[in-house]
């Protein structure tokens, strides 16, 4: 088999995509018969049948079937490419891809991105929540280029870079008999029922490291995936729960439900997530400049002190 070229999967897909000559001919702005030339061509090459004609009509075989979907994918690709340059002629601004852990994109950088859009509105911004190794990923891929994540990211391409702390704070309902108190301790919440997550969970991890430094054990009666989940299940009076501020920061307002801050609690810093030795856009540097005057409106500063970080 020899390779295709692109003219030949085009007219592979003209074919595929109309089902007739005469309409691939008239996608392609091409005679019947250049078409027809090109595809049995483009059969030759493959070494097996892409059409079966009966009665004068194609009936596409399975193995062009399997083909084309390989062959759609490659157009996608190349429509992208198109979008980024027409958005890179078109707007000055140019375009901006960020990905974020859950914590920080159910609020936080969303609030950012409102406010870079309001000095940037010619700019196109793409915003996605992922876990930890697809963020990476995306990073190390070049399919992002700034990732702002609560977890530990070390990797020799990337630029990691403190951004904001907050600590965990401990939710529960308005009425629970806590509520009173201006702080709680560990010791208090093991008295009743709590929303935990799974120890194999980085946030699940440093709260079981937390009890372990005060010699308490922590024992959940409901377990959850993350702290999105949480806020429903406290409102409703399943138990209390331990969660980062940014995701408290991130539900709707509740009167059904009060934070209380936590006696010792451990640190959580965000941070800020590039390309190590590739030079940041203008247009990152300025979302850059917009995420730090967020967190200095939201007394979120960079914590001065040892941070415990986990991916919330």
């Amino acid at each position: 088999m020899s390779a295709l070229n692109l003219r030949q999967i085009e007219v592979f897909r003209a074919v595929m995509t109309t089902g007739t000559i005469a309409g691939a001919a008239q996608m392609l702005f091409v005679s019947q018969p250049a078409v027809s030339r090109l595809l049995a061509h483009t059969e030759q090459r493959v070494g097996f049948a892409l059409f079966e004609r009966i009665k004068g009509r194609l009936f596409a075989t399975p193995e062009a079937k399997k083909l084309f979907h390989e062959v759609e994918a490659v157009y996608r690709a190349v429509q992208r490419v198109n979008e980024l340059a027409s958005d890179l002629s078109s707007n000055r601004s140019g375009m901006l891809n960020i990905v974020s852990s859950p914590s920080v994109g159910q609020s936080f950088i969303p609030q950012a991105m409102a406010l870079f859009h309001a000095k940037h509105p010619d700019c196109k911004l793409t915003f996605a929540c992922y876990s930890y190794e697809h963020l990476k990923e995306r990073l190390l891929n070049r399919q992002a280029d700034l990732g702002v994540i609560i977890l530990p990211m070390e990797h020799p391409n990337l630029e990691v870079t403190p951004l904001a702390s907050n600590r965990l704070v401990c939710a529960m309902p308005y009425n629970h008999p806590l509520a009173g108190k201006a702080c709680v301790t560990l010791s208090d919440l093991i008295k009743w029922p709590l929303i935990g997550y799974g120890y194999d969970t980085p946030l699940g991890k440093m709260i079981r490291a937390y009890s372990q430094a005060q010699n308490t054990e922590v024992v959940h009666a409901v377990e959850v995936g993350s702290p999105q989940n949480v806020g429903v299940l406290v409102e409703s009076g399943m138990g209390l729960a331990l969660v980062d501020e940014f995701s408290v920061r991130s539900w709707s307002s509740s009167h059904s439900i009060v934070v209380r801050p936590l006696d010792q609690a451990p640190v959580l810093q965000a941070n800020l997530v590039h390309l190590r030795y590739e030079p940041l856009s203008q247009i990152s540097q300025s979302f850059i400049s917009v995420l730090q005057n967020l967190v200095a409106q939201q007394g979120l500063g960079v914590s001065t002190g040892t941070a415990v970080m986990a991916e919330a």
